[in-house]
Parts: C-alpha cells; sequence; structure tokens
C-alpha cells in the first residue's frame, strides 16, 4: 500500500538502523517475504537484518509475537523463540479487527492479496485467548525477554494484570497503550487518560508507559502521551503517513519528525533533559531490570522518553 515500505532484509535493516541513528532506543521488527510483501514469521526471514542490526547499533531489538492476525500463536512466537531478542511484542487480549476503513483512502494496491485482506477484516477476530498468552508466556519466560504488553482496550489491562498476579509476568512491565484502531479504544484524549489512570490504578509503580497513535492519531498520540511523561512508539506498522497526503518514506523519517513538536513542548518544562530521546543503554536497563551499575533500574516520569521505530508495517 505505500511504495516506501521496507520489505527486503536490506531495506528492514537500513530503516532500523536510520532509527537508532536518529534516536529511537527500542526498534520494534517485523519480517516480510520480499517477494510479495505479505508477513513471514519463519525465524530465517529475520535472521539477515537482526544479524546487521545488531553488529551495527546497539539499539533495543523488540520482535513481533503479532505477526499476522491469520496466523497461529505458535507460528507468531517463532522468531522470538530462536533468536531470543531483549524484547518481544505480546498483545494482551482477543479483538475485533477492523482494517477494511483503509480500503477508503487507499486505490491502488501493488499486490493482489492487499485488498483482499483487508475486506477479510470484516469478519476477523484477532485471536488472543488465555490460552494463547499463557503458552507464549510459557514459551519466552524461558528466553529472558521481556515485553511490550499491546493493550487495546481497558480488558487488556485486567487481562495482564491476571497474569501479573499468577507470577507470569514481573514488574517493571513495559505497557503500550495502543489507540485508534477500529475494534479498539479510540483515539480521544478522554480514551487517553482513562487508560492512564487504570493503567495506574492496576500497577502502580510497578510499569513504565507508553502510547500508541494508528493512523492519523499517530502525532496527536504521540504528543499527548509525551507531556504526560510516557514514552512513545511511532513508524510505519502504526501510519504510512508523516502528514496530511504525504507518505513517510522511511522508519527513521518518522521518527525525527517525532522528535520536532516535543522540542518545543518540553523545552521551557524540562529544559536540555527532554531534547535527547532515551538512550539504548537506558532502555537495556529497563528491560534486564538492572542499570549499568548493576542496581535495580529506575527512571523519573518525565525526564526521557523513547521513541520504538519501527522498521516497516507489521500489520499485513
Amino acid at each position: 500500500m505505500s511504495a516506501h515500505l521496507p520489505v527486503t532484509a536490506a531495506e528492514i535493516a537500513e530503516s532500523a538502523l536510520g532509527a537508532a541513528e536518529a534516536g529511537a532506543a527500542i526498534v520494534h521488527l517485523h519480517a516480510r517475504n520480499p517477494q510479495d510483501g505479505r508477513p513471514d514469521q519463519s525465524p530465517e526471514a529475520f535472521e539477515p537484518f537482526l544479524r546487521a542490526i545488531k553488529q551495527q547499533s546497539n539499539a533495543v531489538v523488540n520482535l513481533t509475537t503479532g505477526g499476522s492476525p491469520y496466523m497461529t500463536v505458535e507460528e507468531r512466537i517463532k522468531p522470538a523463540a530462536v533468536w531470543k531478542p531483549e524484547v518481544a511484542s505480546l498483545n494482551m487480549g482477543s479483538m475485533n479487527f477492523g482494517l477494511f476503513p483503509m480500503l477508503k483512502r487507499f486505490k491502488k494496491f501493488k499486490h493482489d492479496w492487499e485488498p483482499a485482506m483487508l475486506e477479510s477484516s470484516h469478519d476477523l477476530v484477532f485471536r488472543n485467548s488465555f490460552k494463547d498468552i499463557r503458552y507464549a508466556l510459557e514459551t519466552l519466560n524461558s528466553t529472558g525477554a521481556r515485553y511490550e504488553f499491546e493493550c487495546y482496550d481497558t480488558s487488556h489491562l485486567y487481562n495482564l494484570h491476571y497474569f501479573w498476579t499468577e507470577g507470569l509476568v514481573k514488574a517493571p512491565l513495559f505497557i503500550q497503550t495502543v489507540f485508534g484502531l477500529l475494534g479498539g479504544i479510540g483515539p480521544h484524549p478522554e480514551d487517553v487518560m482513562h487508560m492512564k489512570r487504570t493503567a495506574d490504578r492496576l500497577f502502580g509503580d510497578n510499569y513504565r508507559w507508553s502510547v500508541l497513535g494508528a493512523g492519523r492519531a499517530q502525532m496527536p498520540i504521540a504528543a499527548m502521551g509525551a507531556s504526560m511523561g510516557g514514552n512513545v512508539r511511532v513508524g510505519l506498522e502504526d501510519s504510512l503517513w508523516i502528514g496530511a497526503g504525504k507518505l513517510a518514506q522511511l522508519g527513521y523519517l518518522t521518527t525525527n519528525k517525532t522528535r520536532e513538536p516535543f522540542q518545543i513542548i518540553f523545552a521551557e518544562r524540562a529544559q536540555a533533559r527532554i531534547l535527547c530521546l532515551s538512550r539504548p543503554d537506558e532502555s537495556q536497563a529497563h528491560h534486564s531490570g538492572k542499570n549499568r551499575r548493576g542496581e535495580g533500574a529506575t527512571r523519573r516520569r518525565g525526564d526521557r522518553f523513547s521513541v520504538g521505530g519501527d522498521s516497516h508495517s507489521g500489520r499485513p
């Protein structure tokens, strides 16, 4: 749906490295079939760009376990199980996954499967049952991975709380609240406040908060989340556009675009501290539970924000 979407391993590596260079602390990665752009969750598809990213940067790697809503959970977690990244994403509940509104905005497609896939999402439930989530956690916990818990509605926060009280996940939790996807919570500021209040009540100081806005909501949600002291995720998975009528070309361009308003929003309040994104070593400290001196990792809310620069669109 966008000619700028990285598809080959070389393109994905270039985009991720560009995002890291622009300041992204974490790069969230999906793989695609280089022939037709379909999502590919075979571990072999990830290996070439993972090697390049690890050799050329110290960015924290976050591998998808979402893959495609049409895949089984066993297929979806294979790359993280094999490659043992610092972080793996994890969807925290089943939901309607409505991508079909994109058919009104996109009229030209490179591959026949793209419009067919969008149309079929009228009848799509993205399955993430309690059994599926438990299977993913029990498989990946043994690798030492930490998680980006993707929560598309308040019920997902309660699902996460259940697994936390069961001892299957450990604090500090990295909670990615997702707004604006049809089937999940909307992008209204009240929706953002509601998710934040719910997370505060359920988890107290035992979590780190991040926001993700889908489509046109990406930049407004990012600005609101950052103003509230949260972390920010942007990239081509979440929006193919950089502005009205303008397609984003690479993930790192989106990352650079995201920096600009935050430098204005926070320059007076936080002085120079907010002008730099969270460093990869700070993110590594959070996800390992230790800082560089081996002490418990801490983060004062509002001091820094990180941008998860997606290498390319993971939503098929």
